[in-house]
């Protein structure tokens, strides 16, 4: 893997795109990337995917959980607490997605200064999705690490792979 080519720009974009909470390829587009093109709707509407999960997560109470704002804050309060994940796997919400969630949920942890992230991806495309799940992942522990003042650590991942 250390030699696919990626494409850097639809990384960056696509993982500021799901950080923004948005589910409209619109910003995409705009911005040169077109990798979630086939599951939009003629609005250009993907349903309650990644980026409506991560921050806006229902609750009972008719509120909204803003998975994101949990994770930054609770590594900066208490990072010692194996508790700091976040999931785009709402079973409850599944049938409002166009595409249901492959890199479902994934754990922070501090462990002598450092930040780390743990990945589980219920299905992974070896050889498109994963390279590119990896980068975007990595990104992202570098952004939160860059936040919250830690060191980046590593990345692991745990993941149900299928060849096409």
């Amino acid at each position: 893997m250390t030699t696919k080519k990626l494409h850097l720009k639809s990384i960056i974009y696509e993982l500021l795109w799901f950080l923004q909470g948005d589910t409209n390829v619109k910003y995409l587009q705009e911005h040169g990337v077109r990798i979630w093109n086939e599951w939009a709707d003629e609005n250009g509407d993907l349903g309650h995917i990644y980026g409506y999960q991560w921050r806006s997560w229902p609750d009972y109470n008719g509120g909204f959980i803003d998975q994101i704002s949990e994770v930054v804050e609770t590594i900066k309060h208490n990072p010692d607490s194996r508790r700091i994940i976040v999931s785009a796997w709402n079973v409850a919400d599944l049938n409002n997605m166009n595409l249901p969630p492959c890199h479902a949920f994934f754990q922070f942890y501090v462990a002598d200064g450092r930040l780390s992230l743990q990945l589980y991806q219920r299905s992974a495309d070896i050889f498109l999705g994963v390279p590119f799940n990896i980068a975007s992942y990595a990104l992202l522990l570098q952004i939160i690490a860059a936040n919250d003042g830690t060191s980046d650590g590593i990345e692991s991942r745990r993941f149900c792979p299928h060849l096409w």
